[in-house]
């Protein structure tokens, strides 16, 4: 039963993508005059140099680590929003570490991680405890902790990091020992793909190989009996939250070390957000986040290439995304099977018995 319940629940997904870029297809068919080759650009646009397929693998490895956070907290329930912010605090700990405490070495890639993975932590923690203790709404406090990480940030970035000799606002560059290695000549790829990998990993022993996953898992299917069986519901909350903003920091310090010179982002850069996305289409299962994660960095590659030589704007993937979302959110959708499948697999094993 379980095997079946997996493959309608990967029937769906793929349904739902198949239907989202029929969409697609039909949307360009009518905007645009140059019809088929938007359309080649936008399927095939991300192959034609190593420099674009490498442009696919940076896209992916920060979405993978909020893919990841998100997940993590999905899976207990909880609708916490603020990978985001975890994302954009564990960059900006990053690099005013990196800039104001140079370490040599593998100490210099290490030490600010670490900062950021605790400015991410530290963030979440905050509609965990409100949660747990207060029983408040982690939705809405999340989302609104979001633009508190941004204006701190910022305020944080203008008053003690700003490099006054560059002409934005901006942190003094990052030193070379705090930069992550480019690892393939002529691509943006850099050895953050490494760390991402890892967590993926790291992720799936969590949830499916320990105890404490084992508890959050148990407490997101079903939060009443997770009380009655004598688990510490708010010890689940606080962890899985704290955890889930550990690595969106962690993602954070990742790009900022691996793709930026200095750090410079004046806004939220959107990775969180699409961590939502990621966790939607990866049914909240880590092993499956690096899927999603090419899938969609695929898109939006071969978006910015139709946009580069067609009429068609690449905002279109955003209407791409949309509608993916709510068809796979969509319950609805090949329920009426499914019914007919349990009722059928109920009755032979009531006539086996």
């Amino acid at each position: 039963m379980k095997k079946k319940n997996l493959l309608f629940s990967s029937a769906t997904t793929v349904l739902a993508i198949t239907i989202s870029l029929v969409i697609a297809l039909v949307i360009i068919l009518c905007v645009s005059e140059q019809p088929g080759q938007a359309v080649t650009a936008l399927l095939l646009g991300p192959l034609r140099s190593t420099r674009l397929i490498g442009s696919i693998f940076t896209t992916a490895i920060p979405i993978c680590f909020t893919g990841l956070a998100v997940c993590l907290m999905f899976q207990a329930s909880m609708f916490n929003m603020c990978a985001e912010g975890s994302f954009f605090l564990g960059a900006l700990a990053a690099a005013a570490f990196a800039t104001k405490v140079p370490l040599p070495g593998i100490l210099g890639l290490a030490g600010p991680m670490l900062v950021g993975a605790a400015a991410g932590a530290l963030l979440c923690l905050v509609p965990a405890w409100l949660k747990a203790k207060l029983n408040a709404s982690e939705m809405v406090a999340s989302l609104m902790l979001n633009y508190i990480a941004l204006y701190l940030g910022l305020y944080v970035l203008n008053t003690y990091l700003r490099d006054q000799s560059f002409g934005a606002l901006a942190s003094e560059k990052l030193p070379d020992s705090s930069k992550l290695d480019k690892i393939i000549p002529g691509t943006s790829i850099h050895s953050g793909i490494f760390l991402a990998i890892f967590f993926i990993v790291l992720c799936f022993l969590l949830l499916y190989k320990t105890s404490l996953g084992h508890k959050i898992r148990t407490y997101g299917q079903n939060p009443r009996f997770t009380k009655y069986a004598g688990i510490k519901v708010g010890s689940v909350i606080i962890l899985s939250q704290v955890l889930g903003g550990a690595i969106a920091g962690i993602g954070g310090s990742v790009e900022v070390m691996g793709m930026y010179e200095r750090f410079q982002w004046t806004s939220l850069p959107g990775y969180g957000w699409d961590g939502v996305i990621l966790a939607i289409l990866a049914r909240n299962k880590p092993q499956y986040v690096p899927l999603a994660a090419i899938f969609l960095s695929y898109l939006r590659v071969g978006a910015s290439t139709m946009a580069s030589n067609t009429d068609v704007p690449k905002e279109l993937i955003t209407v791409i995304q949309a509608i993916m979302i709510m068809l796979i959110t969509a319950t609805a959708l090949l329920k009426g099977m499914k019914q007919k499948m349990v009722i059928k697999e109920a009755l032979s094993s009531g006539t086996d018995s």
